[in-house]
């Protein structure tokens, strides 16, 4: 309970053992999801899926265990889950939520010189993205925010990967018949660096901010002619475009792309690393978003 309570969300109710959640994984209205503090574990009744902590990161984080755990190892404890530890108070918790106290143009050189490094163009940051101010354990920290349709931040720094809350997913509907769908919001900067001279309106673009929202995600996906995947090629983004790919012929998986690379943003930082001209980026795009028709 205590490492939900970081990420913003604190029990709607409490029966005995169970603590019951609006849902971290998906948009829901009415509390579905449970953790029980006899049995150590969670369940999330919408989607049908339970676990220990390292379940639910590696689905609220579209990650693998290995990035959860190394990103987390502070506060994770894999025999002790702090999440499942009972609080004294309920009323306790809000101490460790994180609390967005100011947001402002992204002007940080310490920020700037972190996407520099991911090969992000600024212009293309300071249009997507803000430098969020934030609290959490009563101590303030600032990193690179990416907002959600609900109001929420996906938030970054060279060394937190964290969200505030509400979760949710991030669409720019621009009235194209296609829509191009990301993981995190770095691939999406990432496809942006590389086309800064695209009409704004050729494509619609979503970023789920974490591949639990898929399912969720689909009405807005299945409004268009052709929907094009570039999700991370771990285990957890390539099973997500297998099961979008049995949905539908319109889904269409794009991340042979960026093989051997773990994702698009990877993909741009190693051609940055190796010297390539990032004009024959633009180009392998380019031809990997045509129709196979075309091609």
């Amino acid at each position: 309970m205590d490492y939900l309570s970081t990420l913003g969300f604190e029990p709607v109710k409490i029966r005995g053992n169970d603590y019951w959640y609006l849902s971290p994984l998906r948009q829901e209205r009415t509390p579905s999801f449970k953790i029980n503090l006899k049995l150590n574990r969670w369940y999330d009744h919408g989607l049908g899926q339970g676990g220990n902590l390292v379940d639910f990161g590696i689905l609220f984080y579209g990650c693998t265990v290995s990035d959860f755990v190394k990103t987390f190892n502070a506060e994770l404890s894999l025999h002790q889950p702090a999440f499942l530890q009972p609080h004294k108070s309920v009323i306790q918790a809000p101490e460790r939520q994180i609390k967005i106290v100011n947001e402002i143009p992204l002007t940080s050189p310490h920020l700037l010189r972190y996407l520099q490094h991911r090969r992000i163009d600024v212009e293309v940051s300071e249009t997507y993205c803000r430098e969020v101010h934030y609290k959490l354990a009563g101590k303030t920290y600032y990193g690179i925010g990416f907002r959600n349709d609900l109001g929420g931040f996906e938030i970054r720094n060279p060394y937190l990967k964290i969200s505030s809350s509400p979760k949710g997913i991030t669409t720019f509907q621009n009235n194209a018949e296609e829509v191009i769908v990301f993981e995190g919001f770095m691939d999406f900067l990432s496809f942006k660096t590389i086309h800064q001279k695209w009409a704004e309106n050729r494509y619609d673009f979503l970023v789920l901010n974490s591949v639990a929202f898929l399912k969720s995600a689909r009405a807005f996906m299945e409004n268009h002619h052709r929907i094009l995947l570039y999700l991370d090629r771990d285990k957890t983004g390539q099973n997500c475009s297998r099961y979008a790919l049995s949905l539908s012929s319109r889904y269409e998986d794009h991340s042979n792309l960026y093989r051997p690379h773990k994702d698009f943003n990877e993909w741009l930082m190693n051609f940055g690393k190796a010297g390539q001209s990032p004009f024959l980026l633009e180009e392998s795009l380019e031809d990997d978003l045509k129709t196979e028709t075309q091609k």
